[in-house]
């Protein structure tokens, strides 16, 4: 092929002449060097700016994440704790209410007895008044009965105290009897 050249033959349009040859050469090599310190540095920066900026936006992802995560596990943990203080606290106040419920039943109960013994108190002390006044009263006319029939006044009274208690005395047994039979 040289010797082609050399000859000065017909020029082949595939290969160039040696002086456009050497230029082109002269001419890519010149390129090549602007593209290798000038734009091929700045594309290497925009692609690992633009790697960064992707990958440092998924660490970030990942990391906010975790972050979330584990503020959400926080935020159950205190949730599950604010329900078991919540199920204490109800827990406590039905205690409490029973507790005051039973001291208020007992409360209750002994004012109910209190009320009771007064009041069978107050019909023991009323009945005994009445009892007396009756025994006075059944007395005197025993006495007035007794004094016409007899014909006679029975105006001592220790005879007639003895004679009305007699009375009495088997009254109320006759009244035991009429209760103790149904």
């Amino acid at each position: 092929m040289m010797a082609f050249l050399a000859e000065g033959g017909a020029e082949n349009p595939l290969i160039p002449a040696t002086p456009e040859l050497i230029v082109g050469l002269i001419c890519f090599f010149i390129v090549f060097g602007v593209l290798g310190k000038k734009l091929l540095p700045n594309i290497q920066k925009t692609l690992e700016e633009r790697h960064d900026a992707i990958e440092g936006g998924l660490e970030r992802a990942a990391t906010a994440q975790a972050e979330a995560q584990q503020i959400l596990e926080q935020y159950r943990a205190q949730l599950a704790e604010a329900r078991h203080e919540a199920a204490r606290l109800r827990q406590e106040a039905t205690e409490q209410g029973a507790t005051i419920i039973q001291e208020m039943r007992a409360e209750g109960q002994r004012q109910r007895e209190e009320i009771i013994a007064a009041g069978h108190a107050q019909i023991e002390a009323d009945r005994k008044s009445v009892v007396a006044a009756l025994r006075q009263d059944v007395g005197t006319l025993a006495t007035d009965l007794a004094g016409k029939l007899v014909g006679e006044s029975l105006e001592d009274h220790a005879r007639q105290s003895r004679t009305i208690d007699r009375f009495l005395d088997g009254l109320e047994e006759s009244a035991a009897k009429a209760e103790a039979r149904p």
